[in-house]
């Protein structure tokens, strides 16, 4: 009876142990904090795949550049060593043209519009990440960029000369344009930055602004309303493939409803990060008509730019956007 037992138990533990092993593991790297709102809704995400897989999928989620760097992750899920990743497509405009359209400043200037381009963009976008082995999943809208200063910006040549932060080779090329001085800061190392002088002007969202305390360093918000850049979550298309049936079921659902939650959240909070900007000393101001009239040049030039590098590909998802617009 004793060994029947003990038999009974080891097999069981046997069981249990090759249920335990069964279960996948991937790594999601990310490049922000736990406090930003698409960090919040990573968590769920996560959380969502492993509920909806039965625990077969768990997500760990690595953020604030804790795994890779912000440029670092596409190439690290590219090469499977993180089998998802979110990304900010804008930093890879330099690789291809499509990376690079929602950071166009002024072309999509509002929730609705920025999700108008996004649809307009969806196939070729796609195409583009299926031929690097990899599937997109989601994406999320930032809140509108804006310029934070100290100093007083009526136009845009009062931007000659100042350090300003480029995160993307976009926002590298618009401090060109204005003849300002551009330095490559990722958000996670934008606060040493600026408490050390290494930056004193940048464009981005109050989302970052707050996220950053750009408060304790900067006094000035220029609510401009550029553009609204687009963080995606990327698979490794073979790590995918490689789910059962439950499991990647488990994570289209989860991601079509990180989707629509990341949207929804990032269109709410747009005016409380301004809110509490300004309740942390900070000026929240409207761009003067010279100020939006110069930056509306520059939005028409790196337009004309994108057009003739993407091509006819690239004409056709323009003409979609407005189309629809």
């Amino acid at each position: 009876m004793k060994k029947s037992l003990a038999l009974l138990t080891a097999t069981c533990a046997a069981a249990f142990a090759v249920n335990a092993q069964a279960a996948t593991k991937w790594d999601l790297p990310s490049a922000y904090p736990a406090s930003n709102l698409h960090t919040q809704n990573l968590e769920q995400f996560v959380k969502d795949v492993k509920e909806l897989s039965g625990g077969e999928l768990d997500i760990t989620l690595h953020s604030n550049a804790s795994l890779y760097k912000a440029p670092e992750i596409k190439r690290a899920v590219q090469g499977n060593q993180a089998q998802i990743g979110e990304i900010l497509l804008t930093n890879y405009a330099n690789e291809d043209p499509i990376y690079a359209l929602d950071g166009l400043p002024f072309l999509a200037t509002g929730y609705d519009a920025a999700w108008k381009l996004y649809q307009a963009q969806k196939d070729l976008l796609n195409k583009k990440l299926a031929s690097q082995g990899m599937t997109l999943l989601y994406t999320v809208a930032w809140p509108p960029q804006g310029i934070f200063a100290n100093k007083d910006i009526q136009k845009v040549e009062d931007l000659k000369g100042v350090k300003w932060r480029a995160y993307s080779p976009v926002t590298a090329r618009i401090a060109e344009l204005v003849g300002a001085q551009p330095v490559t800061i990722q958000q996670s190392e934008l606060s040493q930055a600026m408490a050390t002088g290494v930056v004193d002007a940048f464009m981005t969202s109050g989302s970052t602004g707050w996220d950053t305390k750009t408060y304790e360093y900067i006094k000035k918000f220029y609510d401009t309303q550029a553009w609204l850049p687009k963080n995606a979550v990327i698979v490794n298309q073979k790590a995918f493939d490689k789910l059962d049936d439950k499991s990647k079921k488990a994570v289209l659902k989860a991601a079509e409803e990180a989707e629509k939650r990341g949207w929804a959240v990032s269109k709410e909070k747009t005016q409380w990060y301004l809110d509490n900007l300004a309740k942390n000393g900070m000026e929240i101001i409207k761009p003067s008509d010279e100020l939006m009239k110069g930056l509306d040049k520059v939005g028409e030039t790196m337009l004309g730019e994108w057009v003739k590098r993407a091509g006819p590909d690239g004409q056709k998802v323009i003409d979609s956007f407005r189309a629809n617009k």
